[in-house]
């Protein structure tokens, strides 16, 4: 018979004593568990002590997280929170150096645990943390230690950041711009004011002041790994805090000292390699930077605007200068009004008597017409090779420029995501755009080129245009998949894509469906169908048993605190912890935290998960509401909420704790998967049947002959 659910059977253990396994009634006061658990001991004051975990992070029991205790916990008796922090609070007052430092050390270890951090703070501890801090006189080991403390005891949300004092922000400042300073007590320091940043615009202006960007640079050249990624990280959280013209004024002053080609050639071409959380710092340099674009596009062309019509005037006269030199004085103002629509007609423009029409939708806005104007400066013969190529041509084939840098503006804005926010989880950069300064005028150069090449390969005509910029779209976006380390590399394989090599991709994706699609074969598909998917339910929980690094993300910032859940090898039991940075597979063993199977009740996702609902302030990130999935457990308020890495681990932990739950794999990558497989399979089945067309219907049966009449007849043998 199962033991009743409010009964968990336990191991409480006691340094020096034999251990109780006791039966720990939930229903009963914790204050009168400790009372039994200290009387069999022969404790006395079972007020001053408490009950906490063994292994991982070794979290006090409380009425409020009791339930989370699992049967087979093993517990330790140890000192209450209040007697701990009361200690520590003396500890850390203290003129011994050696107590000063263990008691920091300790402070720094137990400070993760709310319920101490609570009584703590309770004392007044963090005034004893700020006077460590401000008088300056400790450093090394005791000073890391604090710092430790500090931020970990801020990590609770229980005392604002708005209180710092303006002595101890100006003495972590110190730390960072000091050449002399340990390399551990830099990092602790720059990962305080990144944390600082975001929480109001005071504390921003007060980093961005003290804190300047050449000295940020300067930990970025630094070997230490883990200094150069804080350093990044306050870059990132200063940048996302800033103010557009802020942000603008930033990123001019990173472009001057050459930032791109230093992350280009020693982070993203270091021998060591990327680590997820510096691919995503990358991610959001790459998107705060492209954003800045996102004005441009927006606003639409103003006809009135001197500076606008002197733009637009330059593509003319840059395309036709010869023509333009004839002096004032020959043509009359009505002559020479026909002159120039029909220049701008050369041009490209669908309104050549008032070509700034064309420019008044936005997006792409005046994106479009900065791209022309670049392209028409920095590569000037490209151009005027481009204009006076089509304006020559009188057969309809014309490729036209400013319609094409339009449309092309637009689709190179929708593929590079301009104008959208930043995800907090996405790591998806493009190696070259830290390789090229300019990079999306530089991109633009390369990509108009491109439509009038593949323009004339596809011999188009005006009534084609659409089609030609469509082929143009996938030219771009199958050459980025790749994922080119430069833009050179990405000019060779665009151009290497041709029209012929686009029709052939086509052709080898439609006469696959066309194959797919007879009777019979579909019919050996749905045949097919559950020896495959049972195939993915396989891989799926062997991914599950390998596991997966998660992120910890907060409402208030992208958090650098890490966990680890995986499988057992048995299908039985969900295994997860806290982990350090840089630990790739740990064992399971080490991973003190587990749900059985058993006790899994349902799967949420998206909107339906309780850690996407706590996130009520502020417009709710897009990518988080995407990749959140939560596991239901014992009764339905206990969730394990997740955050995948990606879309691709979303997709593989929802289908393998879907399968754990007996339920249909529901993501868009199983379907892809089963594709894939039946296509494979398909092909090898269907192998001796190549160029034999395959008829919808089977062929008929004739009918049994008339002389049928040779069966052997046993019985006659037997007589």
């Amino acid at each position: 018979m199962p033991p009743p659910k409010d009964v968990v059977k336990i191991a409480i253990q006691m340094v020096g004593a034999i251990p109780q396994l006791i039966e720990l009634q939930q229903t009963k006061p914790l204050a009168s568990v400790l009372k039994d658990v200290c009387d069999a001991w022969s404790l006395p004051n079972a007020e001053r002590y408490a009950l906490q975990y063994a292994d991982g992070r070794q979290t006090y029991i409380t009425e409020s997280n009791r339930r989370d205790i699992k049967n087979g916990s093993i517990l330790r008796l140890t000192t209450s929170p209040d007697q701990e922090a009361e200690q520590l609070y003396i500890g850390i007052q203290s003129k011994n150096v050696d107590v000063k430092t263990d008691s920091l050390k300790k402070l720094a270890s137990l400070s993760q645990d709310i319920t101490f951090a609570q009584e703590f703070i309770s004392r007044n501890g963090l005034k004893q943390i700020y006077s460590i801090v401000e008088e300056g006189n400790d450093a090394g080991e005791m000073l890391a230690h604090t710092l430790k403390a500090f931020t970990e005891l801020m990590e609770h949300d229980f005392v604002s950041w708005e209180n710092l004092s303006t002595v101890f922000i100006r003495k972590i400042v110190s730390y960072v711009n000091m050449n002399a300073v340990d390399a551990s007590i830099q990092q602790l320091s720059l990962s305080i004011l990144e944390n600082m940043v975001p929480t109001s615009r005071l504390l921003f202006e007060v980093v961005k002041k003290e804190v300047t960007l050449d000295r940020l640079l300067t930990h970025l050249q630094a070997t230490n790994a883990q200094l150069q990624l804080k350093a990044m990280a306050l870059l990132i959280a200063l940048l996302l805090s800033a103010t557009d013209a802020e942000r603008r004024d930033m990123m001019d002053y990173l472009r001057e000292k050459n930032i791109r080609q230093f992350i280009h050639k020693n982070i993203i071409h270091s021998s060591e390699p990327l680590g997820d959380e510096m691919a995503h710092y990358l991610y959001v340099l790459q998107s705060v930077s492209l954003n800045l674009c996102e004005h441009r596009m927006k606003m639409s062309m103003d006809p009135y605007s001197q500076e606008q019509r002197d733009l637009l005037q330059s593509l003319r006269q840059t395309a036709f200068e010869s023509e333009s030199e004839v002096p004032a004085g020959t043509f009359s103002t009505e002559r020479r009004r026909s002159l120039c629509a029909k220049e701008f007609r050369k041009l490209g423009f669908m309104n050549n008597s008032n070509p700034a029409e064309d420019l008044r939708r936005a997006p792409p806005g005046l994106l479009a017409l900065d791209n022309m104007v670049y392209f028409s400066r920095n590569t000037p013969n490209a151009y005027s090779r481009f204009v006076l190529e089509n304006s020559s041509r009188d057969d309809k084939h014309e490729c036209p420029f400013a319609r094409s840098s339009i449309q092309l503006t637009l689709i190179l804005c929708e593929i590079l995501h301009i104008g959208e926010p930043c995800s907090e989880t996405a790591q998806a950069f493009y190696p070259m755009f830290f390789g090229q300064d300019h990079f999306f005028e530089e991109l633009f150069c390369i990509c108009i080129q491109l439509v009038n090449k593949t323009w004339k390969e596809m011999r188009a005509t005006q009534e084609d245009f659409d089609k030609v910029m469509q082929v143009v779209r996938e030219q771009i976006t199958r050459t980025l998949n790749l994922k080119p380390t430069s833009l050179e590399l990405f000019k060779t394989r665009v151009n290497a894509l041709n029209y012929s090599e686009i029709l052939k991709l086509r052709q080898t994706e439609r006469l696959h469906q066309e194959e797919t699609l007879a009777v019979p074969v579909l019919e050996l598909r749905e045949k097919l169908k559950p020896e495959l998917l049972e195939l993915i339910r396989q891989q799926r929980l062997l991914h599950l048993c390998e596991g997966t690094l998660f992120r910890k993300i907060s409402s208030r910032r992208r958090q650098d605190k890490l966990w680890y859940c995986r499988l057992s090898p048995n299908h039985k039991v969900l295994h997860y912890g806290d982990v350090e940075e840089g630990v790739q597979s740990p064992p399971i063993e080490s991973l003190p935290e587990k749900i059985p199977v058993a006790d899994m009740k349902m799967l949420l996702v998206g909107k339906e998960c309780p850690h996407t609902k706590e996130k009520s302030s502020g417009k709710q990130n897009k990518d988080v509401l995407e990749l959140a999935f939560s596991i239901v457990h014992d009764v339905e308020e206990y969730c394990l909420n997740f955050v995948a890495p990606t879309r691709y681990e979303f997709c593989l932990w929802t289908d393998g704790l879907n399968v754990l739950l007996g339920k249909e794999m529901t993501s868009e990558r199983t379907q892809t998967d089963l594709d894939v497989l039946l296509s494979m399979e398909l092909k090898l089945r269907l192998l001796d049947l190549e160029n034999i067309s395959i008829p919808d219907d089977p062929p008929p049966i004739p009918k049994p002959p008339s002389n049928l009449n040779f069966c052997y007849d046993f019985s006659q043998a037997e007589q």
